[in-house]
């Protein structure tokens, strides 16, 4: 792939031999943050498991203290009382039946699904569409639930979900590149606690291998693996 003369700046920048310490690999990858849009900061860490068996999967949500920046769209599955509830806290789409036929139809105009328990026969048959898109309602994720209100709540404040894939890699956007260096870092933390305490009892090994900062645009910054702790 050619590089373009800014992209091949930034790489410039970017020893490639080097493991960063985090607060200066988001420093850097901050600076090469040069495209016209407010660039989002991401980090990926590399771990010692297989997902393909059970016992090595890593998956969850977590908070991030200081947000993603990012406006998160959430549908909601409800009925009745509950639907109005999820109105009231601000869903962006609720339905039963109808939403259904529009996620059918391949309209889906959000980016977490939340469903109460009495949903999920609607909601399982949406199963191929919803689960490789990552928005199939899980309850370990507390995303199928009564407290509709709580669930919303956490999704708008700056809730993110990870889940490993196949060559165990999980990432996340941790903010964004016009966020003060020091949300960043925390935010970073947070999520890298989260990584290690969903830490799966069949991963043999070193866990935590290697971890990268990156802009959307920018090129990755290695970071070292023991600065990731607070």
């Amino acid at each position: 792939m050619r590089q373009t003369k800014r992209l091949r700046a930034a790489y410039a920048t970017v020893d490639r031999t080097k493991a960063y310490p985090l607060a200066d690999a988001i420093k850097l990858a901050k600076s090469n943050a040069r495209a016209k849009f407010d660039e989002t900061i991401e980090i990926s860490m590399n771990l010692g498991i297989d997902p393909r068996h059970a016992d090595q999967m890593v998956r969850g949500l977590v908070g991030l203290p200081n947000g993603t920046g990012k406006t998160v769209r959430v549908g909601v599955f409800a009925r009745g009382p509950k639907a109005e509830e999820a109105e009231a806290a601000g869903a962006d789409v609720v339905g039963a039946e109808d939403l259904a036929e529009k996620i059918q139809a391949g309209d889906i105009q959000f980016d977490r699904c939340i469903a109460t328990p009495d949903m999920m026969a609607l909601v399982g048959r949406l199963g191929k569409i919803l689960g490789p898109r990552g928005l199939m309602p899980n309850p370990r994720l507390g995303t199928v639930t009564m407290d509709v209100r709580g669930a919303i709540a956490a999704a708008k404040a700056g809730q993110v979900e990870f889940r490993a894939e196949k060559a165990g890699i999980v990432h996340a956007g941790i903010g964004k590149a016009s966020f003060d260096d020091e949300k960043l870092l925390e935010n970073a933390r947070v999520f890298a606690d989260a990584i290690v305490k969903a830490k799966p009892t069949g991963a043999k090994g070193t866990y935590v291998q290697k971890a990268a900062i990156s802009s959307s645009m920018g090129p990755g910054v290695r970071v070292d693996v023991s600065t990731l702790a607070g």
